[in-house]
């Protein structure tokens, strides 16, 4: 069924090993860095339950409510509604939030619709992907992904450095496995349990492997030790970084010191075929709501250059509405790649509807490859003044305070009914949407989160079809037909 905020937040009172900036975390939902995005995570839970945005978040399957986020996408309106309930978070949260649930539990769909090639090693692990799908259906957990191993010395394999620099298994026991090693998991130190699965590709000259390992990892499990970067929360004024005091998603360096892992959590095992085929499919769900969110990110930068020329008047110009029309074109470019996924959607192995594949992964490298661009487009629109502004107790300081409320209230703004503070507070977003530490980290985020760059192109050269381009170009040309043997070896699609 589904949680309330408060029992989410008990439910990670459980003991765990976290550790911060040098200091030891007694309480995670309380603590200043984890606690706005542990609110915003609660507030995504009692949203299930309030009457205002129920009919979005939950559907009703019996007597049951469950999240529309985990549900099995049959048919094309589960996907529509999706993205009207992820809208509806990031709406209400006021930001866009990228781990929250909804964007990694996807990827256990793609395991599902691997259960022949699971069948291949262990029936039991196939059941063991049904029973996790029905838990996060029925329980409702804060499910997160880890993917990201630290990566050593990426010249030489795995089994020639450093044992534990990737996860692997040190024994099987009658209970379950026992592995050891670490990967990095955003969120991990306030989540429920991490889809955990290899990222490396070479898996050594045996067709077994104990780095090719799978499996749903209970982050209040025993021996897991969480090391988490500093967070960006309460290194300035709430006034001054709006976005980096509220929006900040922590990552931690998850280490197993040999942390037992019970049979019925493994999804894989020793089988590298499953372990390609979760890497090459992993995104084919999860994709979606990931470039959802860059969606939202394109409405933050609009919104954000838009209201700073229309306050200094500047709006009218050819050369801003130029760059406001690149903007515009580059989110919609987002929404029509959505759209179309959703409406030319594909059946899945499984029987599930995935969206449609290429328009997906090409959407995907769209949303990344231009975020840095646009970045700049609006960080030009908005001015010097996102890097020159003093903070929010400048302005209510009795000596310069008159001076900035002077200079910063422009006749645009006034026209508008706003002035000086009006001004500051959105050049105080820009500043953090565009030019602090946490802007530049999360740009990074969002060019690495799923992938790097390489792999969203070969997603998309894996699941484009060459077969039409190639027969329209033969016919133009008066080409012969290909043989049997040519078309065995052409380039197969992930469909």
């Amino acid at each position: 069924m589904i949680r309330t905020g408060e029992q989410y937040r008990e439910s990670i009172r459980d003991g765990r090993e976290v550790s911060i900036n040098g200091e030891v975390v007694r309480d995670v939902p309380s603590h200043p860095m984890f606690k706005p995005l542990v609110d915003i995570r609660a507030r995504i839970y009692d949203m299930q339950h309030d009457p205002a945005h129920a009919h979005l978040m939950t559907y009703q399957e019996g007597d049951e409510t469950s999240a529309i986020a985990n549900r099995l996408p049959l048919v094309q309106a589960d996907w529509w509604d999706k993205r009207r309930a992820t809208d509806a978070i990031l709406d209400t949260v006021g930001g866009v939030v990228t781990r929250v649930g909804d964007e990694t539990v996807g990827e256990m769909w793609s395991l599902f619709d691997g259960q022949d090639i699971l069948n291949d090693v262990d029936p039991q692990f196939a059941r063991n992907i049904r029973d996790h799908i029905h838990h996060v259906l029925h329980r409702d957990p804060f499910h997160v992904s880890a993917n990201t191993d630290p990566k050593g010395d990426r010249s030489r394999p795995p089994y020639e450095q450093d044992p534990d620099m990737l996860l692997h298994v040190v024994r099987e026991t009658d209970a379950g496995l026992v592995v050891r090693g670490a990967k990095y998991e955003t969120a991990a130190a306030y989540a429920n349990q991490a889809f955990t699965k290899p990222t490396i590709a070479d898996w050594g000259d045996a067709a077994c492997s104990d780095y090719a390992l799978g499996f749903i990892c209970d982050l209040s499990s025993p021996g897991l030790k969480f090391l988490c970067r500093t967070g960006f929360a309460g290194r300035g004024a709430p006034e001054d970084y709006p976005l980096s005091s509220r929006f900040d998603e922590i990552e931690s360096l998850v280490v197993f010191d040999d942390v037992l892992v019970p049979w019925e959590n493994v999804l894989f095992y020793r089988h590298t075929r499953a372990a390609q085929f979760i890497r090459a499919t992993l995104h084919r769900y999860s994709a979606f709501a990931f470039v959802q969110r860059l969606l939202k990110q394109a409405d933050l930068l609009i919104g954000t250059a838009l209201l700073s020329v229309r306050q200094t008047g500047l709006e009218g110009r050819s050369a801003v509405q130029e760059k406001l029309a690149q903007l515009a074109v580059y989110r919609e470019g987002i929404h029509a790649h959505l759209t179309a996924a959703i409406t030319l959607g594909e059946r899945s192995p499984a029987g599930l509807l995935m969206p449609n594949q290429s328009l997906l992964y090409a959407g995907r490298v769209l949303a990344c490859g231009q975020l840095p661009q646009m970045m700049h487009l609006a960080r030009e629109l908005c001015g010097g003044q996102v890097c020159l502004t003093p903070d929010a107790a400048a302005f209510r300081d009795p000596v310069s305070g008159p001076w900035l409320q002077k200079f910063y209230a422009t006749t645009a703004a006034n026209a508008d009914g706003t002035g000086a503070e009006d001004r500051r507070r959105l050049l105080a977003l820009a500043r953090d949407l565009l030019n602090s530490d946490y802007a530049g980290h999360r740009l990074s985020f969002a060019l690495f989160a799923q992938s790097p760059p390489f792999a969203h192109l070969a997603a998309v050269y894996r699941s484009f079809d060459w077969d039409g381009p190639l027969a329209f170009v033969r016919q133009a040309a008066g080409l012969a037909s290909p043989s049997p043997s040519d078309e065995g070896s052409s380039v197969s699609g992930d469909h």
